[in-house]
């Protein structure tokens, strides 16, 4: 029929409605995806939870944790050598470093020499030590390694005690530095030397206490401690510094007893004396002038110490 009107044809309407359906089930399914992304829900699992923030520093991962909020592959919250949580890890531990010998001390010969009591006899009150042939003291050494020794104690959270930190005269006397171990209550104890052997006698070696039981002297509580502790130290030594045991002494263990020594014969706690190397070896002395070095020997006896603590 025609009347001079043409309505559309219906092909062309139906063609326009499934294109705008097809548009708004596309809105629909994108608006869908993305409130699902958001709110964590995918492949029928929980969402995934971020770490709770540190109270110490908001907005931080929990330490100790990986970004999923998992605990460390140690499975306790701690990377695997990582010495645990900062300043966490020796918290309520006492350490008692006595960096050995005072480089004032050649100054004061006759103080030093004075006989103190040792236990089972009488010895020089203390001696100036050794030093490289070039001059290189092994009391400046001592110090030195001490005091970063410190640095990384304290960092983990022990309390450290020195028996001198070159604010003395001179000493203090061998009987003075096992008195303030025993005075501080410290849980392990360790008197830092190098030795003055010959050339070509190289290495460190970790001094252990002999059973002595004579005038005022009693090591047979610490024996088993000290060794257990001269054990971690010797380890760690090697792992940290590369320095091998002595080739001259301990029969290639880094161990040697000793029932002389005023400092392990007084001592009530667990103590043991390092001797770093040789400061007459030019090998050796190469590695105890070299700042690097003295900070991994200072790591070394800091990881020794805390294995020792960590029994």
């Amino acid at each position: 029929m025609s009347n001079g009107s043409t309505f559309p044809p219906r092909r062309r309407f139906g063609g326009t409605l499934v294109v705008v359906l097809a548009a708004l089930l596309a809105a629909c399914a994108a608006g869908w995806l993305i409130w699902r992304s958001a709110s964590g829900h995918g492949g029928g699992r929980p969402p995934k939870a971020l770490p709770a923030p540190s109270p110490d520093t908001p907005g931080e991962d929990t330490p100790g944790k990986d970004a999923d909020g998992e605990a460390g592959r140690d499975g306790k919250g701690d990377e695997p050598g990582s010495g645990g949580r900062a300043g966490t890890r020796l918290k309520g531990k006492i350490v008692l470093i006595d960096p050995g010998h005072n480089t004032r001390n050649r100054d004061h010969a006759r103080e030093i020499a004075r006989q103190v009591d040792v236990g089972n006899g009488r010895k020089e009150c203390d001696t100036t030590g050794t030093s490289t042939n070039d001059g290189y003291a092994e009391a400046s050494f001592t110090l030195d390694v001490a005091r970063r020794a410190r640095t990384l104690l304290q960092a983990e959270g022990a309390k450290v005690v020195f028996t001198q930190d070159g604010d003395r005269p001179y000493g203090p006397c061998v009987d003075e530095r096992a008195r303030a171990g025993n005075e501080a209550g410290a849980d392990a104890a360790v008197s830092v030397h190098a030795d003055g052997s010959g050339e070509g006698n190289r290495g460190f070696h970790v001094i252990l206490p002999a059973r002595v039981t004579a005038g005022t002297a009693d090591t047979s509580a610490i024996v088993g401690p000290s060794r257990r502790l001269g054990e971690h130290l010797a380890g760690r030594f090697v792992a940290l510094t590369g320095s091998a045991p002595a080739n001259y002494i301990g029969g290639g263990t880094g161990l040697d007893v000793r029932s002389d020594l005023g400092g392990l014969n007084l001592s009530r706690i667990p103590k043991v004396f390092l001797e770093c190397g040789n400061m007459r070896d030019a090998k050796d002395a190469a590695q105890l002038t070299d700042a690097k070095w003295r900070e991994k020997a200072a790591r070394g006896i800091s990881e020794g110490i805390a294995d020792f603590l960590a029994e």
